[in-house]
């Protein structure tokens, strides 16, 4: 029998949804729940098909990838953030590495190794690989830290400080330091600092060539995916928020039918933006600035939708909203947490300035051939 992914997804997200609460702390994360991904085949299924896994991603349209990402997220957004790091780094080593890499890391993620991106430093931090082929520093904002068991990194190199990837085996629980992220949500995400001092990296660890990492338009067009996570997040609020109002019979007041409905035009369109932005990536039809355009579009529409979902999920049930154990507590403040994405001006600004370029009318923009 086919494996369907969707389907594991979603039995995913039920047992993840029921431990969610109890792992929200600062030293919370879902490890039960990333056993439950490996056991489904959730940590092998974006392993291209033609290296043993099902090739998750890689169907016309991602759309089985965006519904997975959507209920992942639904369950948990700390779960949805580190698969969504998963299913980036394997998709970095299928664009970018040698066979033999490619068949070693695959076959990692297929024995039930999690995976993570790591890109982000504070101001003053910094990670680089010396002439004697170790690392010096470390990488901040890290999630999945001490869990993560292949870390990708990016790292300058000594001395012509050229940017390049690493895949870092790394042994559970060693080199984390949490005691940074004390964070409004996504406190389960274990995300943290990681001392990669002194590593020994050999050849066969870097990934791709100089500057790869940022090369557009895979670079930015893949925010879709958190975009996708994030979607599942908004759902969840959603449904809490229709719950609360059957259970206390508060559904007949017209007001509150009102904020619903504006709620569910948030959540259908942000669906609609998702689905399109993950078919227009995965067709590859349109020139890259153009994809990247209307990727940066989709994370700011979702992101508004997600505010607003907040905000009318807030309003509506008051007070006790804000009260643990309220079921909507937790899911807002990991929401609204997750939704800081970087750069949201610039994206928005980057967005209409690609716009500005293209000429013809507005129903062409996004047109590729199949349209």
């Amino acid at each position: 029998m086919a494996f369907d992914a969707v389907a594991a997804a979603r039995q995913a997200a039920i047992a993840a949804a029921e431990r969610a609460d109890a792992q929200d702390r600062d030293d919370g994360f879902p490890a039960e729940d990333v056993a439950d991904l490996a056991q489904c085949g959730l940590l092998a299924a974006p392993v291209p098909s033609s290296d043993g896994g099902v090739g998750l991603g890689e169907e016309p349209g991602a759309r089985k990838l965006a519904a997975v990402l959507r209920l992942v997220g639904y369950g948990s957004l700390a779960l949805g953030r580190l698969y969504e790091g998963h299913v980036n780094a394997l998709q970095l080593v299928a664009r970018y590495g040698a066979p033999a890499q490619q068949a070693r890391l695959f076959a990692d993620a297929r024995a039930g190794h999690l995976f993570g991106v790591w890109n982000t430093n504070r101001p003053g931090d910094s990670l680089c690989l010396g002439e004697d082929g170790r690392l010096r520093g470390v990488k901040t904002f890290a999630s999945g830290a001490g869990y993560v068991t292949r870390a990708l990194v990016t790292v300058t190199r000594e001395p012509d400080a050229a940017s390049l990837m690493l895949v870092v085996p790394l042994e559970p629980g060693s080199r984390a330091d949490l005691t940074g992220w004390r964070a409004h949500g996504m406190r389960a995400s274990a995300t943290g600092t990681v001392d990669f001092e002194d590593i020994a990296v050999g050849a066969d660890a870097i990934l791709g060539g100089r500057d790869d990492y940022q090369r557009q338009p895979t670079f930015s067009s893949g925010a879709w995916r958190f975009a996708a996570v994030q979607l599942g997040g908004i759902e969840a609020v959603f449904d809490a928020w229709r719950a609360h109002l059957g259970a206390t019979g508060r559904g007949g007041d017209p007001h509150q039918r009102a904020r619903l409905g504006e709620g569910a035009i948030a959540v259908e369109g942000a669906r609609h933006w998702i689905e399109r932005a993950a078919r227009i990536v995965a067709e590859n039809d349109l020139p890259p600035e153009r994809v990247v355009a209307f990727v940066n579009l989709t994370r700011l529409a979702v992101e508004k939708a997600g505010l607003d979902v907040l905000q009318l999920a807030q309003r509506s049930v008051g007070l006790q909203g804000f009260l643990r154990p309220h079921p909507l507590e937790r899911l807002s403040r990991d929401l609204a947490t997750y939704l800081r994405q970087p750069a949201p001006d610039g994206a928005l600004t980057s967005a209409a300035e690609e716009i500005l370029r293209v000429r013809g009318a507005a129903e062409h923009l996004w047109a590729g051939r199949a349209e």
